[in-house]
């Protein structure tokens, strides 16, 4: 009886599963998206790149004259001239002076800030405005300050100081010193707030919890503080260091034109001078990859040096 009741029993067909269709912002109709952005980075990002390995192995004068092959004859050209060697040297003093003083003053007046102190409204305008000021009225205004009747020589002379006034931009011992001040003038107000809009996200609790346990400011801001924003930090860190060394050419050029001499000549300045003042294309665009490479290299050095800890290998 059994048996005929179970050979009765009709069967079940099993449910059949099916394959989710793709949704959202996976979906093949969507990625087709972002081809135009691909492209977009291929033909700008890319390509540019890519043209500068390959004029760097030609001889060219510019637009209107024929290129010629010249193989490895820029790179020993390159590497066998001592203004080349100059400017490596300028770029490597001013980023390393530049990037442990700006980033520091730059990260206490953040935190200054994001304490609101009275009138920080006002200081934030002022931090921020050199920033906002041209790089043509920043080398007016400077070079009229520095000039050998300017104001930074007479209020040393009003003062008694008169022997050290000097020729700061024609000065080879001053020239490279005042552009690297004058970009510490300009950076570092900026940055300060940028590090006081990543500071003002921190839960407040966590800082008065700190200073209820008797931390006092420097301690809060540097060992509570500072490293809950490490990853902003090495991301604003990143980019000063490729801003200090890409585009120190435009302030040379203003100012003291890469002298006297080569005193004052950077690699992004050297990179100008070769291909629009003296025609030579091949010549700045081996210099260009060494900047290129530079930066890659100090880039991995920062991640590397201002690694949080939860990214340290156990």
């Amino acid at each position: 009886m059994s048996s005929t009741s179970t050979l009765a029993r009709p069967a079940t067909a099993r449910p059949t599963r099916t394959r989710p269709r793709k949704r959202g912002l996976h979906s093949p109709h969507v990625l087709w998206l972002a081809v135009p952005s691909l492209v977009w980075f291929a033909v700008f990002a890319v390509g540019p790149l890519a043209a500068m390995f390959v004029i760097a192995t030609l001889r060219w004068k510019g637009l209107l004259y024929e290129p010629t092959y010249a193989g490895t004859e820029n790179i020993s050209k390159v590497f066998a001239d001592p203004t080349f060697y100059a400017a490596i040297r300028n770029s490597t003093v001013q980023v390393a002076v530049v990037i442990p003083l700006m980033i520091p003053l730059s990260f206490m007046l953040g935190y200054h800030l994001n304490s609101r102190p009275r009138g920080y409204r006002i200081l934030s305008i002022l931090y921020f405005s050199p920033g906002l000021i041209s790089i043509s009225v920043t080398g007016m205004v400077f070079y009229g300050v520095l000039s050998p009747d300017g104001g930074v020589n007479g209020v040393l002379r009003a003062v008694g100081l008169d022997t050290w006034a000097t020729a700061w931009l024609a000065d080879p011992g001053t020239a490279l010193p005042t552009l690297i001040a004058i970009d510490l003038w300009r950076g570092i107000g900026w940055t300060a707030v940028l590090f006081a809009a990543r500071l003002a996200s921190l839960p407040a609790d966590v800082l008065e919890a700190a200073r209820i346990d008797g931390a006092g400011r420097l301690r809060t801001m540097w060992q509570i503080a500072f490293p809950m924003v490490k990853d902003y930090v090495r991301t604003l860190t990143m980019l000063q260091y490729l801003w200090t060394l890409f585009t120190s050419a435009a302030l040379i050029l203003l100012l003291t034109k890469g002298g006297p001499g080569t005193s004052s000549t950077t690699l992004s300045y050297l990179v100008y001078a070769k291909a629009f003042a003296q025609r030579d294309l091949g010549y700045s665009q081996v210099v260009g990859v060494v900047l290129l490479l530079l930066g890659i290299a100090g880039m991995a050095l920062i991640h590397v040096l201002l690694r949080s800890p939860r990214e340290n290998p156990r």
